[in-house]
């Protein structure tokens, strides 16, 4: 399957599943999905994001060799959906250690930018309730820049931060 013909040809989800199963866990395959992941063209960046994280729901541990430079586009002026979908995919995995600084660091300022949209603050809240769990000193810092935004924010954010308020409580933090 040539990838970027299959991802320009349609963007939706029977489309990106045809993707995933082609991908399967096989490390070349997704690694030209990758490829095409950190392109610099942004309609196939955007639309491979989905793809990636259709791949990345399924198999967990391709992501690994390419977890840092995607975490570093978050810094970077990407489409929404691209922000999206690394978050969700950072919801969803085990993030090591090591990235545990860099992920908060960009997860607090999502949360905090009135610009971003509500699914990307919803997982950022997320990220940060796992992060806490291992760095607790930071549950403070979180718990105040939701309690700040609550106010502004759309209902869907405040449902994400009951949740996270009720998981850091059952947590002991």
């Amino acid at each position: 399957m040539d990838l970027q013909s299959q991802i320009l040809l349609r963007h939706d989800k029977q489309n990106m599943i045809l993707i995933r199963e082609y991908v399967g866990d096989d490390p070349q395959r997704f690694a030209n999905l990758m490829k095409l992941f950190f392109s610099d063209q942004y309609r196939i960046q955007q639309r491979t994001s989905w793809a990636v994280m259709h791949c990345v729901t399924r198999q967990p541990t391709l992501i690994t060799p390419y977890l840092e430079k995607m975490i570093n586009l978050l810094d970077k002026p990407v489409h929404d959906a691209v922000k999206r979908n690394i978050t969700r995919i950072l919801r969803d995995i085990d993030i090591p250690k090591a990235f545990h600084g860099q992920v908060a660091d960009h997860c607090f300022r999502l949360l905090g930018d009135a610009t971003s949209p509500v699914a990307i603050k919803a997982f950022s809240m997320y990220i940060l309730q796992k992060i806490v769990r291992a760095e607790p000193e930071l549950a403070n810092e979180l718990r105040l820049i939701i309690e700040k935004h609550l106010p502004y924010e759309s209902p869907a954010y405040g449902v994400a931060a009951q949740k996270v308020f009720k998981q850091l409580k059952q947590s002991g933090i």
